[in-house]
């Protein structure tokens, strides 16, 4: 095979495909420089609404992913490459990506819906998809919890979004329901008087609502009285645990029994 010349080679490869080359650079460089302005003015746009930073910043870069490859495919028409082909692929190729990360999918679907409709926020103690804890992140695919023992709980957002959500901070007071059985041979009307009194004296109670309290229920054992004051959601583990032990040295030194399941056992003799 003869050897090209540096002219030759010059003439029959370089200066054929040197336009093509040229446009193509072309439009990759200033179709980059359009979605960076499109992607900063649509960012500018979005912050204006009340969606959560997490949410924006996603919407974002999808849609500079979507804009540079549209600008990559203009760009590699002047190449003669068959864009028409390639769109097809890439189709196929994101169709054969979802069906494989279904899970993944259903968990960013969910992340965006936690994130628009907001049933909880960074900071709130919530009960939900089996793990109670405080949120300390929400992301696009899950939700960081740290529960009351310090454990570290990554929740996948598709296990949180569509089930029972119970926020225990959204509300600025909380209802304490305590139950406290005694037997039935104690003094109730004594018993009454002595947990109105604990509340009462109490500084986290809050007055109004006005704490209540009353007979539950009688039971087989006892008789169920239940305590129900109101506090701030600061306070109500420690005035919980506070009245547990409070209310059984008061009862103690009233003579108010609290009983426990008994069971009597009849033994017969066999007649003989």
């Amino acid at each position: 095979m003869p050897e090209l010349s540096s002219n030759e080679f010059w003439q029959n490869f370089i200066m054929p495909w040197a336009p093509s080359v040229l446009q193509a650079i072309l439009i990759f460089v200033v179709g980059r420089i359009a979605v960076t302005l499109v992607v900063k003015v649509s960012d500018t746009l979005i912050r204006r609404t009340p969606l959560d930073n997490i949410l924006i910043r996603f919407v974002t870069n999808v849609l500079k992913v979507l804009l540079m490859l549209m600008v990559i495919i203009a760009a590699l028409n002047p190449l003669g490459v068959d864009t028409t082909s390639l769109i097809a692929l890439i189709g196929a190729a994101g169709l054969a990506i979802g069906l494989a990360m279904q899970d993944s999918l259903k968990s960013l679907a969910s992340g965006v819906m936690l994130i628009v409709t907001r049933p909880f926020k960074e900071g709130d103690f919530v009960d939900t998809a089996g793990t109670m804890g405080v949120i300390e992140q929400i992301n696009i695919l899950y939700t960081v919890m740290r529960t009351g023992d310090n454990k570290h709980i990554i929740v996948p957002n598709s296990q949180i979004f569509g089930r029972s959500i119970t926020n225990f901070t959204t509300r600025p007071t909380r209802r304490v329901d305590m139950t406290f059985g005694i037997s039935y041979d104690s003094d109730l009307k004594k018993a009454k008087e002595i947990l109105q009194q604990l509340v009462s004296e109490d500084e986290r109670v809050l007055p109004e609502p006005a704490p209540a309290v009353m007979v539950g229920e009688l039971n087989d054992s006892s008789v169920d009285l239940l305590c129900r004051p109101w506090v701030s959601n600061a306070d109500y583990w420690g005035l919980y645990w506070d009245m547990q032990e409070r209310v059984k040295l008061a009862f103690d030194d009233a003579g108010i029994s609290i009983p426990y399941p008994q069971m009597d056992v009849h033994v017969k003799n066999p007649t003989p």
